[in-house]
Order: structure tokens, then sequence, then C-alpha cells
């Protein structure tokens, strides 16, 4: 472990040194032979966390941040967590965090705001509890600010206690202190990757690379484009595109690195900790211009300062505050664009001599002379991950046997990111013993099928277009993989865990769908879903896909019209699925009501069943409007002339015309004729005709009436009389169409025909048509 930075309380954890200040990367001897995994640096203390899982801090204790009664400038074990194994470490002002590999939380030192999440608000807590307000819920991060903190479950809910002047909590309210961990219901549904936090401001970060922040916001450090501080989570809409793969947050100022490898910084920058080579805030993302072109793989940020990490141009690069040797330039000047932080370093010969092409090379600190060729030295030795917080700055190295544990902030700790579908889980679940499932199996279907989170962070698109470039015109969802996971998943022999599926899509998840997702990334299970074989099971439609649709169709018009978006660029083999499973449900319903439904059950029926028509009516606007996906005979239901009574079903449609204020019976499939074949539509013009026919004689005989009464009123025939003589039958007829009016023809037709005899006398013969 490297280290350089302030020394003054020993959180350097090199010892009793005579120097408070340390300018460059020195080698923490304690460390020797010891694999540290996860650093969490304080403003006075760091927490280190090794392989084996044990926690060792060093620093400042007066407020108990230690978990061990005195204050240490060599790191020291904290023996109360020895019977666990933590996964993960994160410091605060002066409180900590861990997390173990149960997905429990433990918390340290200052309790002043609630920031241990204890249920109190405690000065001083020495030794780690676990906060047992999360105990039912397996926390995958933790983040501290400094008077802060938040943790994110393994179902993708974040959570947040402690100190809320600024709103920093992201629940909507700011000003009074929180401490027991509250859900930020406004991020519900969302597939997040990290969790980060600074002074008194919180980010979100997707697996897509949307970035939500929130809290303080007084130097444009939420770079949301002003300096108002956020209670409720932010949208930053200029980083949707830039691909965003962590974010880093100091006391004011905020660092995002791309997957290109691009890195923005926003806010306080009155030490340079923008890398901007100047002392100017800013309220907007900027690229950082002097790190393009390079290869920027790791990013962390301090209190006022930044580190970069780029491998391939054999440095690594620090700006910002400097007075406390935190820059490792060698001084303790403030540094405004970035410098490189001093020490022999070197990259390897090529990408393949590792394997790992994001990495440093560094020799013994030591050892000035460079080595060129890891197998010349066995003290050759391997940047890991670098850390910063405080005013301390750390870099973990490892030597060349140990490359395969090389951290890559692009791939995810599967402890510590959200659980989703994907093959290991599959192959897992699939290949238990026989017969009941294993609690832990359960437990973990139905933590990813009653989370939306879990499922909207599935199956994403890693081919072009991939998931980052997901927007309103594209759902970065990959259908192919969620059609042939789910039916590997859903087999008959198992059916153990189709029921446990079933059983918390309807319990847990449908019913907590929310009609205004927070974002567009909360919509791909209405995408995914549906090509779950449960949805197509006849005993699931009325407890799940009937539901499911109910869910989509009580979505606002926005996510409404984002999902028409996403349907329209279907390929017509997946968009017709959609298609079949719905008109399914329709013909189920029909059939379930011709064998009889009591009375009672007529109104839930009726939803029912206009539910299922109307999703039917959205897809084939849907289609229509994008050229046709899918034929417009594909969406006929040649089922109806044998479930329903066409002519009466017209009758009852014509009447609610005519009287819309009437009472409201059931569901009229003549409002949905696209699911009418040509026999239904043959039937319906043929009972339209005889409708149309009735009227006109009704109003014409309600003519005559009046005319009785009224001089004024022209008395008609209520038929149209075609008289015609035998010999020009053709030549009659266009005479009398010609001089009638549009409303005769609807009239019965009556013919009458002049035949003549031998003694050339016209006898007329009557018939009517």
């Amino acid at each position: 472990m490297l280290c350089w930075g302030n020394a003054s309380y020993g959180q350097l954890g090199l010892g009793g040194i005579d120097e408070e200040i340390v300018v460059e990367p020195r080698k923490c001897e304690f460390f020797h032979g010891k694999q540290v995994c996860d650093v969490g640096c304080g403003h006075r203390h760091t927490a280190f966390l090794l392989e084996d899982g044990t926690v060792y801090t060093c620093g400042c204790n007066d407020l108990g941040q230690l978990g061990h009664e005195k204050s240490r400038k060599k790191p020291e074990q904290v023996v109360a967590l020895d019977a666990q194994i933590i996964l993960a470490v994160s410091c605060g002002e002066s409180h900590t965090l861990a997390l173990n590999d149960k997905g429990m939380v433990f918390s340290w030192g200052q309790g002043s705001d609630g920031q241990l999440g204890l249920n109190n608000f405690e000065e001083c807590v020495r030794v780690p509890r676990n906060i047992k307000s999360l105990s039912d819920v397996q926390i995958a991060q933790v983040a501290c600010g400094y008077w802060h903190s938040h943790a994110l479950s393994r179902g993708g809910q974040v959570f947040s206690w402690g100190q809320n002047r600024y709103g920093q909590l992201g629940l909507g309210i700011n000003g009074q202190s929180i401490p027991t961990p509250q859900i930020i219901q406004s991020l519900q549904g969302i597939p997040f990757a990290q969790i980060s936090a600074g002074g008194a401001h919180s980010f979100a970060l997707t697996l897509s690379g949307a970035v939500f922040g929130w809290g303080c916001n007084k130097f444009g450090q939420l770079g949301l484009n002003d300096s108002n501080d956020r209670s409720f989570p932010a949208l930053l809409k200029s980083l949707r595109s830039q691909r965003v793969i962590y974010i880093s947050c100091g006391e004011d100022h905020t660092a995002a690195l791309t997957k290109l490898r691009g890195v923005f910084t926003f806010g306080a920058g009155g030490y340079g900790q923008l890398g901007h080579n100047s002392a100017n805030h800013e309220i907007n993302p900027r690229k950082v211009f002097e790190l393009m072109g390079n290869v920027v793989t790791q990013i962390a940020c301090g209190r006022q300062h930044t580190i970069a990490f780029t491998p391939s141009r054999e440095k690594m690069d620090s700006f910002g505050l400097g007075g406390n040797g935190q820059l490792g330039t060698r001084s303790t000047c403030n540094r405004k664009s970035p410098a490189p932080v001093k020490g022999p370093w070197v990259s390897c010969n090529s990408p393949t001599d590792t394997g790992h092409p994001n990495l440093l090379f560094f020799p013994n600190v030591y050892l000035l002379p460079s080595l060129h060729n890891i197998a010349d030295s066995e003290q050759g030795c391997f940047v890991k991950r670098i850390y910063a917080g405080g005013d301390q700055s750390f870099a973990h190295y490892c030597t060349a046997n140990k490359l395969q544990n090389i951290d890559d902030v692009r791939i995810q700790d599967p402890y510590r990111k959200i659980c989703t579908l994907n093959e290991d889980i599959i192959h897992k679940w699939c290949n238990h013993s026989p017969g009941r499932l294993p609690q832990e199996i359960s437990n973990e279907i139905d933590l990813v099928f009653s989370s939306a989170s879990c499922l909207n962070g599935s199956f994403l698109s890693m081919s072009h277009p991939d998931h980052y470039s997901t927007s309103s015109k594209c759902s970065g969802v990959d259908m192919n993989q969620a059609r042939l996971l789910f039916h590997r998943l859903v087999q008959q022999d198992h059916p153990e865990i189709a029921q446990q599926i079933a059983a918390s899509l309807e319990k847990n998840l449908i019913p907590r769908l929310s009609n205004s997702p927070p974002d567009i990334e909360a919509l791909r299970l209405y995408l995914t879903l549906p090509e779950c074989p449960l949805f197509s099971d006849r005993n699931n439609y009325v407890t799940i896909a009937i539901p499911f649709a109910k869910s989509l169709l009580s979505l606002k018009e926005a996510p409404l019209k984002v999902l028409g978006n996403w349907w329209s660029t279907f390929e017509p083999r997946v968009f017709q699925r959609l298609v079949e499973l719905y008109k399914g449900v329709v013909v189920y319903l029909l059939q379930m009501h011709k064998m009889g439904i009591p009375s009672v059950e007529q109104r839930i029926f009726t939803c029912f069943l206009d539910t299922s028509l109307r999703l039917l009516e959205i897809l084939h606007m849907v289609s229509e409007r994008a050229g046709h996906i899918i034929q417009y005979d594909k969406f006929y239901i040649h089922e109806l002339d044998d479930l329903i009574d066409i002519r009466n079903d017209y009758v009852t449609w014509i009447q609610r015309q005519m009287y819309p204020m009437g009472p409201d019976g059931g569901v009229t499939l003549c409002r949905y004729p696209f699911v009418f074949d040509a026999q239904a539509k043959t039937t319906l013009l043929h009972t339209d005709a005889v409708i149309q026919m009735q009227m006109a004689v009704d109003q014409a005989q309600m003519q005559n009436f009046s005319s009785m009464f009224m001089p004024a009123v022209e008395s008609v025939n209520p038929c149209l009389i075609l008289i015609v003589r035998r010999e020009n039958i053709v030549g009659d007829t266009m005479e009398v169409l010609r001089k009638s009016k549009n409303v005769d023809y609807k009239k019965p037709l009556k013919l009458q025909v002049l035949m003549a005899d031998d003694n050339s006398e016209k006898r007329p013969l009557m018939q009517e048509a």
C-alpha cells in the first residue's frame, strides 16, 4: 500500500513518523504481505479492509470512529468485527460503516446527526453496532457523506439517513436529521450500479450511465446548471449520453469517469480541484481538457483534490489542494491542472504482457531505475486501485504473481451490485437438488422477481446499440436474451421455481408498480416480462398477465409514449408474441363468459376484458404508426364468431353511440374493430344494413305521422319504389335511382315491373326486396 498526504493524526497508517505531511508516495510497511481490497478515507481517519474480511483503522479517534479505544498511528484491527467477513468499508467526517458478506451494515463513531442509523443521536459510539433496521434487507453498497450515509440494497433500493440540512438524504424534505434508514421512494425501480456521497451531496449512478444527484449545490456540485440545493434526486441530463461508469465525490466537487475514459468535473474549483486550469466553480459537468486523449481508468476525490489514473501514459495525475502533500507531487503547492504524482511509474510493455491494459507498473518505490520488464525482477509491482479522501491519498499495488486479482471499475464485484437475471444465477437456481427449493435460492428468486430494479437491470444489450445508448427511442434491452433466459429458467422440470416466480410477481412486484416511473430505465420490465412463459400460461392470465396489463395502461402519457417508441423497434416476431399473448387472454375470457359467469363477478370480467383489448388497441396503433410491424390480419381473433353474438354486440355498440349517457354495460368488441376477421366484418356489415334500413323506415313513418297534423310536412313512402318496364329494366332503374335521395337508398326496396299482354295493356307485377 502506497500513501501520501496528511499524516498528522496517523491516518496514513505509517506509524510514529516525524513528518506530519508526506509529499510523495510512500510504502506502508504494515501491509507488507497483506492484501488490501478496500480503503475508506475520512477527514482524519482511515479504514482498511483486507482480503480475509478483517478491518483495520488508524488516525483520529476522538469520537470513536476507529472502532477501538484509542487513537492509532499504525493500523489496528477492529476486533469487534472479528467474527464478521467484511466486504466493504466507507468513512465520513467522523463515522465509519462496514458491510459484511450477509448484507448486514455495522456503524460506529460520531452519531450526533443520526449518521450511524441506530435510531438515536448518540454522540459517540466506540464499538461497531449492527444497523438493525436494515436487518431484513440485503445491502450491496454503503457510502458515507460527512454527516450522512447511504446504502444500496441487492434489490435496488437506495436508503439514506443522517444529517439532512441541505436535502442530502433525497427524501423531498430538508432540515431535520433522520437517525433511521429511509428508502428514497423517488428512485424506486431504477437499476443502480453505484452510490456515492460527498460533503453534503449525494449521487446514484444507473447501470446504463444515467446520473442522479441531490443535496447541497452551493458550488454547482450537482452539475444542474444552477446553485440551488435539491431535496429530491435530479437527473443530470447533460451526462446522459456520456456513458458514465463511475462517480466520485469530494467535499464540494464531483468527478465522473466515462466508458470512453473521459473525465468530467464540476462544483467547487477554488483550489483547482476541477483540473480546468482555473479556480472557478463549475455548475455544469466540464471535461478535463488536459486529460483528453488519455485513457483514464480510475478516479478518486479527496476533500479538495482529485486523482486520475492513466496507465497507458505511464502516469498518475492529481490536482487541487496540495497544502498537506495530498497531491503526491513532492510539494505543497495547489495545482489547477493535472500534475503527475511523483514516482517511477512505468506501464507494461504491451497490453498482452499482463492481460490487463489498464495497469500501471510500479517498481519498488525506493528504487529509482525503472524496470521495463516484469520478468526482470520479483519485486515488480502493479497499481491495482487508487483511493482518496480527506487530505490523504492511497494507491494499492500488487506483485506480478497477483495480477489475476486486478480491479476494474467496469466489472463490479457480484456482492456489491444489485441482483439481476443472468446465465450464472439461472444456472445456480436450476442446478439445485430435486425437491423443495433451498431457502437461499427461494429468497434470491423472490428478491429478483419482487424488485422492479432487478428486472430493469436484467438482459441489457451489449451489442450495438448497447444499453449505454438508452433513450426514449432505444430501450437498451436484448429481447432475444430475455426470451432465452426466461425459457431456460421456467421449465417443467422445475415447477417449484415457476411457482416461486409466479407468487413473487403476483403478490410483490405487479401491485407495487408505479404509474409514473422516475426514469426511462424503470420501464424496461414492461418489455421483458411478457417473454416469461408464465405469462402465456392460461392459469396465470387472471393473476399475472391481466394485472400486468392494467399496470401498463395506468402509466402516464409520457412513459406510455416511450414504451410505444420502444415497441416500434421490435422485430416482427417479438411484437407478434406480445400481440398473441393478449389475443389469447381475450379468447380465454370470452370462453369463460360463454360458460357462464356469476353476476357478482360480471364487473370484474368486464374490467379484465376491457384491459386486454385496450392494450391490444395500443399495440395496433403502434404497429400502424411504425408502418405495420406485423400485418393487420395478425390482430384478428378468429374465434369471435363462435364466442359472442356479433349482431347483438353491434346493436349494443350503436345504442351507446346514440345514448352515451345511458347505463354502462359490458364491453362491446365493436369498439375494437381491428380484432374482427373477414367473416365477422361481413356479419357486421349485414347487421348494419338491417339497422340502417329499419331506421330509414321509422324516420319515414314519423314524417308521415307528422304530415297528418302539419300540412307543410310532406309525406314520403317508407319504401324505395322501383317501377320499371320489362323491356327497359336498366334504363328505368337508373332513372329512378338518379331522382332518389340518399336516405331512400336505406329503405326497403319494392320492385314494380310493368308487363305488356297481347292486347298491349300494361299489367303491374309487384316484387318486394
